[in-house]
């Protein structure tokens, strides 16, 4: 695999910044004042690298995808905001406070250690150290060092796969949890978060509820293949007018105080199921990879111990069951892989050096017919120079241009610090 030489300064970055945002537990008053110094001195230091960065022409290559990738995610977000809603209100609010969780291992194991390891072991697994948006942040560093010729240019290839594998990562993830409703780990979600409907949807009245807990009523379903209990008259909800989007209500299941169909998916959140796999560790999982393969060395262990505490405290404070965690780990690093053809570290110098020779091969083989020495040297170095990203010193388009890129990549970051708190 492609490396290239690095310092430890990208490391000392990410562990800076993860040092600094825990402040906010230890002295709220220090990280007020240093947190903003911090983001601040990023801020500068990427835009002061601009005049110096030579590979502007693959990133403008990379711009494309990157768009692409964006968008992609943002739909992608969208159909995941529609699948929570769904899973959450389906069955209503009674059945979330009736429904006692699923037995986890993986929750017993992590008890059993607390009554056996040291306390400060115990309370080091316990603290909140590292959270969703601190692996974004490690990320957009990762993808910022390629101002520093830190990691392999272009920064935009980087983040298009790393948008594009999530948003698959996402989508895998809906399909899945939204296939089976599962209970969630802290029963009282639901009527804490969620307002609306006790009572199941005309849909679980007719097809669950009848069957939910009778042995006897299960085994005739099966056995007949069809809803046979007799429900009478369904409990209808509440249908309100929303034009062409219609069709979204019997999925988001609003109720007269929702309002709008975008405000039901704006404020689905995490939801109040067990929603399988973990779209956290997803994120760290893919965070780490991104780090392992594009710069390597101690800090990607360093990375990896983080996802691997972030995965635990997922689990300890019943965000999620240990399944979910499991799958979120294995499924990121699955992902991540089978996306690769994104961002290769493979060599592609070969191929513009094969197309650049095809289109001067007459002029080549006219100058060796003529013994033009001096002829074929020129043409063999553009031919070379083919096969390099542009060396050249950016010119004052391209670094207005390349200070637009970095600039509203930052606004990027803060809105995605600010809207995926949550998850």
């Amino acid at each position: 695999m492609w490396r290239r030489p690095r310092s430890g300064g990208l490391g000392i970055a990410a562990i800076s910044y993860v040092a600094v945002d825990y402040l906010r537990h230890l002295s709220p008053a220090w990280h007020h004042r240093l947190m903003p110094v911090l983001w601040s001195l990023l801020a500068l230091v990427s835009v002061s690298r601009v005049p110096f960065y030579k590979h502007w022409s693959s990133e403008f290559r990379s711009l494309k995808a990157f768009v692409a990738s964006m968008v992609f995610m943002l739909l992608t977000l969208l159909f995941e905001a529609g699948c929570v809603r769904f899973v959450t209100v389906v069955l209503g609010l009674d059945w979330h406070r009736d429904t006692s969780p699923l037995p986890d291992t993986g929750q017993w194991f992590l008890l059993a250690q607390n009554e056996q390891l040291p306390h400060a072991i115990v309370e080091m697994l316990r603290a909140r150290i590292i959270g969703l948006h601190h692996f974004l942040m490690l990320f957009m560093i990762l993808a910022f060092s390629v101002l520093f010729d830190s990691v392999k240019a272009p920064g935009l290839g980087l983040g298009a796969r790393y948008m594009f594998t999530m948003a698959i990562g996402r989508i895998l993830r809906s399909i899945t949890f939204v296939a089976t409703i599962v209970p969630s780990p802290r029963p009282w979600c639901a009527n804490v978060r969620f307002g609306g409907h006790s009572y199941p949807h005309p849909w679980a009245q007719k097809y669950y509820v009848p069957y939910a807990s009778d042995s006897h009523a299960i085994g005739q379903v099966i056995q007949k293949d069809i809803a046979f209990a007799d429900t009478g008259k369904l409990l209808g909800d509440y249908r309100p007018d929303w034009g062409s989007m219609s069709f979204l209500i019997d999925f988001l299941r609003p109720s007269q105080s929702d309002g709008s169909w975008y405000n039901l998916l704006r404020t689905a959140g995490g939801g109040c199921n067990d929603l399988v796999y973990s779209g956290h560790v997803l994120v760290a999982v893919l965070t780490a990879m991104a780090w392992t393969e594009a710069y390597g060395g101690y800090s990607s262990g360093f990375i990896w111990l983080l996802v691997l505490h972030s995965a635990q405290r997922e689990i300890r404070e019943r965000h999620h069951y240990t399944v979910d965690v499991v799958v979120a780990i294995y499924a990121g690093i699955l992902i991540w892989k089978v996306t690769s053809f994104l961002w290769s570290a493979t060599d592609t110098s070969t191929g513009r050096r094969i197309n650049v020779l095809e289109k001067i091969h007459s002029r080549l083989t006219q100058a060796a017919k003529d013994d033009n020495i001096d002829e074929v040297r020129e043409l063999l170095r553009e031919v070379e120079l083919a096969s390099q990203d542009n060396q050249k010193a950016p010119s004052k388009a391209m670094y207005l241009l390349g200070c637009g890129i970095v600039i509203s990549a930052i606004i990027i970051v803060l809105l995605a610090l600010v809207l995926t708190s949550d998850g």
